[in-house]
């Protein structure tokens, strides 16, 4: 199966590429079919949801490579904020539509300090949650899945590794912090990793 990830965060295509090693997919990124960025695509996340946000951009960009699509919106859920940034994760600081990169990742991270500010430790809970949506072509059904995983937000960043918010994400799962973990230990208990696990379970039963 020739599959398009059509993401254009390298942080997100890094993981991605990890999770779909050794499987009976060519995989490629928008730019290895040569597609280049548009100023439409800065308009795709407009939904109110994850899963509109992902549908929205799989079906753009199935019906630009016509090929099958894979993407995902996810975002980070804090219950002191009710659930903010949330689908408004990866521009929360601003910064216009289509920002992105380390500078943009240290602005939200400030922010969400500073609304957290007063908020004790036990108070901190958050989760990170993730919806893929799989389109075989442009005019298909999606296929869409959803997978979570909880934490909370600690008072200053631990760690280098990831991105986006994951300094100040603790794990439950592995008691650090996802700035802290190696990737595969992320991998397994991430929002991102187990939706795509479990993408990829639907994606294996197609190709045999």
């Amino acid at each position: 199966m020739n599959l398009l990830v059509a993401t254009r965060s390298p942080g997100k295509a890094r993981e991605i590429r990890d999770l779909l090693a050794g499987l009976p997919f060519e995989v490629m990124f928008p730019a290895d079919a040569h597609l280049e960025r548009l100023p439409e695509e800065d308009d795709l996340e407009q939904g109110t949801s994850y899963a509109e946000n992902a549908v929205a951009k799989a079906r753009y960009f199935a019906q630009r490579s016509g090929r099958p699509t894979v993407t995902d919106d996810s975002g980070l859920e804090v219950d002191a904020l009710q659930g903010r940034p949330g689908v408004r994760s990866a521009r929360w600081a601003g910064g216009g539509r289509g920002a992105a990169g380390a500078d943009l990742d240290r602005r939200n991270n400030e922010k969400l300090l500073a609304a957290l500010q007063e908020v004790p430790e036990a108070q901190r809970t958050a989760r990170y949650r993730c919806v893929v949506a799989y389109l075989e072509t442009p005019t298909a059904a999606p296929e869409i899945v959803e997978a979570s995983c909880e934490g909370y937000i600690l008072d200053a960043p631990r760690g280098t590794g990831g991105f986006g918010y994951d300094p100040l994400f603790f794990s439950t799962d592995l008691q650090m912090s996802f700035g802290e973990a190696a990737p595969g230990a992320k991998h397994r208990v991430s929002h991102r990793g187990r939706a795509f696990r479990a993408l990829i379970e639907v994606l294996l039963r197609r190709v045999k």
